[in-house]
Formats: C-alpha cells, sequence, structure tokens
C-alpha cells in the first residue's frame, strides 16, 4: 500500500479525553493523510477508549492508514518524537500534539503552503479561545509576513526576531488572522520564532539536521525539544507560520509539568552556538537559546528492551 505524501505524528500520554478530541478533528479533514499515534500513557493507551477508536474507525473507512503504537519506557519527549518520526516514511511529517483541534481545512492549507513556499516547515500556532476577547496589541507588533520563499534565519535571543514569540500567545493568532488575512487570500505566510503544537516538516530537510536524535544529550525530563528542531531547521531552510491557523487548543493542563531542563538551554549546536543563551524565563514560553554545558555527555544510554505493539 502506497502512503500518503503527509503522515500526522501524534505522541500522547494520560491524555484520553483529549486524544479523541484531537481525532475528531483529523476526521474531518478532507485531504490525504496517514496517521500514527505513540503512547506512553502509565495505564491503559489513550488511544483505547470508546469515542478514540470510534475516531479511528472513522478514518480508516475514509481511506486513512492509521497505525497505533505503544511506546515504552519512556525516555523523554524528545526521544519519543525521534521514535515517531522513525515509524514514518512520508515525505512530511505533521508532528500534531494531542491537545490540539484542527479545523476542516487546516491539513490542506499546511500541505500546500509547504509545498508552495519550498521551506523547512510550515506551523499552524495553537490558538486560545478562552483569550478570544483579550487583544494584544503590543504582542501583534512584531508580526511581518514573508514574501516569497522563506530565507533560512538564525533566531536568536536578544533580537528583533526573538520577539515573534509572542505572536502565539493566548487568542493573538486569531487577531493576527482578522488583521492580515485579506478576502482572497486563502493562507498567509509569516515570519516565526518557533511554533508549538502542529508543524508540518519537509521530512528530508528535517532529517538532514538530525531530527530529534539530540534525546541522547537530555535527561529524561525536559521540555523544548521542539524549539530545538525547529529553530535547526529554520537556520539551513526556512520557515513560516500561516493564517488562518485553525488550530484549537484544548487548554487542558500540560503532562510535561516539569519546565526546569530547557532542551534550548542544554545543547551545544554548532549551527547556532554564536546565539547566545536565554535564561531569562520568558512568559508563557520558557524556551531559550543554547548554550555550552557538558559537551560530549550523554544522559542516556540506547533503549533496550523497549515494549512496542502495533496495530495496522
Amino acid at each position: 500500500m502506497t502512503g500518503a505524501e503527509v503522515e500526522v505524528l501524534i505522541p500522547t500520554r494520560n491524555r484520553p479525553v483529549e486524544l479523541a478530541t484531537t481525532l475528531a478533528g483529523l476526521a474531518a479533514q478532507e485531504h490525504p493523510f496517514d496517521v500514527v499515534i505513540s503512547d506512553q500513557s502509565d495505564g491503559a493507551p489513550s488511544f483505547d477508549t470508546a469515542p478514540a477508536q470510534t475516531m479511528l474507525r472513522v478514518l480508516r473507512a475514509a481511506g486513512h492508514r492509521v497505525r497505533t503504537v505503544v511506546h515504552t519506557p519512556r525516555h523523554g519527549v524528545a526521544e519519543h518524537r525521534a521514535a515517531l518520526l522513525s515509524h514514518s516514511t512520508a515525505r512530511y511529517a505533521l508532528f500534531l500534539d494531542d491537545d490540539i483541534w484542527l479545523e476542516p481545512g487546516t491539513i490542506a492549507r499546511l500541505h500546500e503552503a509547504i509545498a508552495e513556499l519550498g521551506c523547512g516547515l510550515v506551523g499552524a500556532a495553537m490558538q486560545g479561545v478562552s483569550y478570544l476577547d483579550d487583544r494584544r496589541p503590543a504582542q501583534l507588533a512584531p508580526f511581518e509576513r514573508w514574501e516569497g520563499r522563506p530565507e533560512p534565519e538564525r533566531i536568536a535571543p536578544d533580537t528583533p526576531a526573538w520577539d515573534r514569540w509572542m505572536l502565539h500567545n493566548a487568542a493573538n493568532p486569531l487577531h493576527l488572522a482578522e488583521d492580515h488575512v485579506r478576502p482572497w487570500e486563502r493562507w498567509v505566510p509569516y515570519k516565526i520564532a518557533w511554533v508549538a503544537g502542529c508543524v508540518l516538516y519537509d521530512r528530508a530537510k528535517l532529517d538532514a539536521v538530525g531530527g530529534f536524535d539530540f534525546w541522547r544529550d537530555l535527561p529524561p525530563e525536559h521540555c523544548g525539544e521542539d524549539v530545538v528542531a525547529e529553530r535547526r531547521v529554520m537556520a539551513r531552510f526556512g520557515g513560516a507560520g500561516i493564517l488562518p491557523s485553525g488550530a484549537y487548543h484544548l487548554e487542558s493542563a500540560t503532562t510535561v509539568p516539569d519546565r526546569e531542563h530547557n532542551a534550548s538551554n542544554l545543547l551545544v549546536d554548532p549551527a547556532l552556538d554564536d546565539v547566545g543563551t536565554d535564561d531569562s524565563g520568558t512568559p508563557g514560553v520558557q524556551h531559550g537559546g543554547f548554550a555550552a554545558l557538558r559537551p560530549q555527555q550523554s544522559h542516556h544510554a540506547e533503549p533496550a528492551g523497549a515494549q512496542v505493539g502495533v496495530s495496522v
């Protein structure tokens, strides 16, 4: 069976309600894609519920190839992403968090955008609808369209580009779409610092910067792994966010409560080693720059005896 050009990769843990909601969003997409769900729940897999199984059946009935994987023991979120990526051979890999609902048409827009722009990644920023009436003009100010193909950028702390992180706070993406998407435009590419939760990668370009294989150099409890991968891709190949986003955050509590060990502050990165560091703890973000911390030291051995079960 030939797979789709886009594969949706969903890491999940202890989120049966949220995962079912995320799958419902996928089931409403009218676009070809495959799905891989990798679970690290403490008990029964999050996909092993009646609502989630119903959505999986709906997806399969619509012609999507769906695979579910139990991936244990846990070695941290970066390793989980690396393992998910190893299950996919699609040209484009869409990493979708398990607490995001996508409005109809979102995957089609992302696919169209990355194919047309030819960059390394395209993201749809999470939107918090509970903040819909909270308009933040100062945080919208860094917005800037990409005119033409996105260029490679090194996103560094203490530079104007770093301030773009504010664009994705609260309901800012909804307000940006209201302000900047013209009636005749299907989507608008814009400059980003990074995007959390819903990012479509050109798989070859992600592989070219090492994917998420840096997990071996991180302690098991960490955060910010997505920012590391995105900054590496954008430094070589460029990247963009698109409006409208179409990605809605379910606003559940995080399953990664320990934010002390930020991947961006723990890794030596030859491609970005001149961008400085940031330990300021930016509110609501907690992603910093790169610091030379314990080079050549690995926090992990290779996973041994991983229990993997696949349902096709």
